[in-house]
């Protein structure tokens, strides 16, 4: 079922990506009468938001959702875009690439919104994005996978506001070889985002002087994962392990339960752990193991003003949980996506000049154009280079160890380290 959400209208200030002209607070202040966009500033800008309510990305599209709420609420207080109010339009595409297309579609055709958004799980981007541009309209991810920036979508479609696998792997490869071992066995889902960990990980490892001697590919829709473990040569020195949905719970109690004290040194990607207690009992044994974290879950002793600005906002406590349930965990790790990309839509659209769907092309050129953006209120999670030929994002990636119960930061891996040889051009493709 479709879900409107709303905002009063409070101005205060723009945020630092502005590009309209300084009488804009009061045109937000009276949009009927003197916005930007003339009469039509009375109707807000619609934004269909693709959400993972059902599916195995359930846990993330309820963190998803409550980040994208907190941000369109933010951007409204400051008078909107183009001093129009922004409406949130959300859909259950039930993480399934058929119905994520049929969700579009109804974007497109039935709600007329302006843009299409939000997206997480790669299969259904990739199963997506072709209807996004037989629709014409943009379609900006917040997915991880490194489809986008290799080239499997289209012009339509942009991840400008959470970066891509390769990139992450990229950055951590050299610290788990030079800091945990050198002999790495691989554990990740038997799908796109699972395949690119494979794909991508394997040569950082190498040029750091590694070898990942067993990759294990898991079905997503496991729910038990001893069978796999026998599967772990004797001499791997590093598990690194990355899984995701409903039963990751399960999977790092039965690997601790397999191995007991005498485990490989562990690295993990907290999709591992995403929306899960550390807490939890049956966890203990991750106590000492790394995770790459996309933005930090626990409040670190050096928390930036943007971090708990951010933090506030969407509703999540010094330790990555829902400050009315301690029991809801965040996707602390991935959700910041939304935020940023709602804001990068943001300062497109300001550049633009925005008025409606004939300026859609406008507005992919616009963020094509842009380059970076500095780490602040708008982007918490740290500063972004855009690279507006691979429709790719690029910023820092964190490690962090399991102390007492909690991830603390142990290294930041900064742009550079996560950088490759652009795969495709789209700013050359036609519309």
């Amino acid at each position: 079922m479709e879900k409107s959400i709303g905002s009063r209208l409070t101005p205060t200030r723009r945020g630092a990506l502005k590009t309209i002209g300084a009488g804009a607070g009061l045109a937000a202040a009276l949009p009927r009468l003197i916005g930007p966009a003339g009469a039509e500033s009375a109707e807000p800008i619609r934004i269909g938001f693709q959400v993972h309510r059902t599916g195995i990305g359930a846990s993330y599209g309820h963190w998803y959702d409550r980040t994208t709420e907190a941000a369109m609420k933010r951007i409204n207080a400051m008078g909107g875009i183009n001093g129009r109010m922004v409406e949130i339009i959300a859909e259950d595409d039930g993480t399934d690439p058929k119905r994520g297309a049929e969700v579009v579609e109804k974007f497109a055709t039935q709600h007329r919104c302006d843009i299409a958004y939000g997206t997480l799980f790669s299969h259904v981007v990739v199963g997506s994005a072709p209807r996004a541009a037989e629709l014409k309209i943009p379609y900006f991810v917040v997915s991880e996978g490194h489809h986008v920036a290799a080239g499997k979508t289209n012009r339509w479609t942009l991840q400008p506001g959470i970066t891509d696998v390769k990139s992450q792997v990229q950055a951590m490869g050299p610290f788990v070889v030079g800091n945990l071992g050198k002999k790495i066995t691989m554990i990740y889902p038997d799908y796109g985002f699972g395949y690119d960990h494979r794909d991508f990980f394997p040569p950082s490892v190498e040029a750091a002087g590694g070898e990942v001697i067993a990759k294990i590919a898991i079905p997503p829709t496991e729910t038990s994962f001893t069978r796999y473990f026998p599967k772990i040569p004797r001499e791997t020195e590093v598990i690194y392990h990355v899984m995701v949905g409903p039963s990751v719970l399960t999977f790092v109690r039965e690997l601790g339960e397999f191995y007991g004290p005498n485990a490989p040194a562990l690295f993990g990607f907290i999709d591992s752990l995403e929306a899960v207690d550390l807490a939890t009992p049956g966890l203990e044994f991750l106590e000492n193991s790394h995770f790459w974290e996309g933005y930090p879950r626990y409040a670190q002793a050096n928390q930036t003003s943007h971090d708990a600005l951010y933090r506030a906002a969407v509703g999540v406590d010094a330790n990555g949980a829902s400050v009315t349930d301690p029991s809801d965990i965040s996707t602390y790790g991935h959700m910041f996506g939304c935020w940023e990309t709602l804001n990068v839509i943001k300062a497109g659209m300001e550049a633009a000049g925005y008025k409606g769907p004939e300026d859609r092309i406008a507005l992919i050129e616009a963020v094509e154009a842009m380059t970076e953006w500095p780490h602040s209120d708008d982007y918490p999670q740290g500063p972004k280079l855009f690279n507006g030929r691979t429709h790719q994002v690029f910023g820092p990636q964190y490690i962090s160890r399991v102390e007492g119960g909690k991830l603390v930061v142990k290294h930041t891996a900064g742009i550079e380290d996560t950088l490759y040889p652009d795969e495709v051009d789209y700013a050359k493709m036609s519309f």
